[in-house]
């Protein structure tokens, strides 16, 4: 997994980011979303290694092997703003001032975040089987409520970790088959840990209360994303089903927006990878229109 690659710790203030990296030419980030690691993204990075980019992927603050503080109250060291500034971080001690960005699930809402606060860095960014937290927010419904029911049990204090940790094993299921053995032998090791299920949990605490103010600050001020969009969603899921294009939602946030659909599940840089791979290629590589 990941041959060719080096794998390096980068020490951000509270928080300290495992990071794997590999390849040559203009500088890609990708975003892993939950319950998963950076290891997601085993079978795509080699692809876009293979058409000529270097490609970086950390594990988020508190997932997988990256560590971040300890909670508080308020969910601040573990909102979107603040995984956001580990990522400029990483790639600042790689040698990269400016690069292109592709976040899948939370790793979007994260991706999202960094193209709002440091336009300067982005390029280009992708968003993958995700819409801004608010935007999912301001259309509860009772089918969003029932499918994503989860959201709202981990903002609950300490009764998740109590239930997810008595027996990790049955709550996050997975499939080494699909996934890949050494990618699945990585997760499974994540989601054993307490620490990381605590840190996934304040992932989505945050996204509740911190990060939906945030959101909501930025609409208010009339902030949207200044670099072009891609809008990528798996045909599989729900993404669609719920709130039709995600492309329309997106226009609200960006000027410069397009995408389309994959024949795929949620886990979508494990199930179709090559499609996947392909899409990100061809719009990190175009020019500005």
């Amino acid at each position: 997994m990941f041959d060719g690659f080096e794998a390096t710790r980068v020490q951000v203030g509270e928080a300290s980011i495992f990071v794997r990296y590999g390849g040559e030419g203009p500088p890609v980030v990708l975003l892993h979303g939950h319950p998963r690691t950076s290891g997601t993204w085993h079978r795509v990075a080699p692809l876009l290694v293979r058409r000529g980019f270097i490609v970086v992927c950390p594990d988020l603050r508190g997932y997988g092997r990256s560590t971040g503080p300890a909670p508080t109250a308020d969910h601040a060291g573990y909102s979107k703003r603040a995984v956001a500034g580990d990522v400029v971080e990483v790639m600042r001690s790689l040698g990269h001032a400016r690069f292109a960005l592709a976040g899948h699930d939370r790793g979007g809402s994260v991706a999202l975040r960094l193209a709002l606060d440091h336009p300067d860095a982005v390029l280009r960014v992708a968003l993958i089987d995700c819409l801004p937290l608010t935007e999912h927010l301001s259309r509860i419904t009772t089918e969003f409520a029932t499918q994503w029911w989860h959201w709202f049990f981990f903002a609950q204090p300490d009764i998740p970790e109590r239930v997810i940790n008595a027996d990790p094993d049955s709550w996050y299921r997975g499939d080494p088959q699909s996934m890949g053995q050494e990618n699945y032998d990585e997760w499974r090791a994540a989601v054993r840990n307490p620490d990381v299920v605590r840190a996934m949990l304040e992932d989505y605490r945050a996204g509740l209360t911190v990060d939906r103010r945030h959101e909501e600050d930025d609409r208010a001020a009339g902030m949207r994303i200044r670099c072009p969009a891609l809008i990528l969603w798996s045909l599989r899921d729900d993404l669609e089903d719920l709130y039709g294009d995600p492309v329309d939602i997106w226009r609200q946030w960006a000027p410069d927006v397009r995408g389309h659909g994959i024949d795929s599940g949620h886990h979508v840089a494990e199930e179709a990878p090559e499609e996947l791979a392909s899409s990100l290629a061809r719009f990190f590589a175009s020019r500005p229109e």
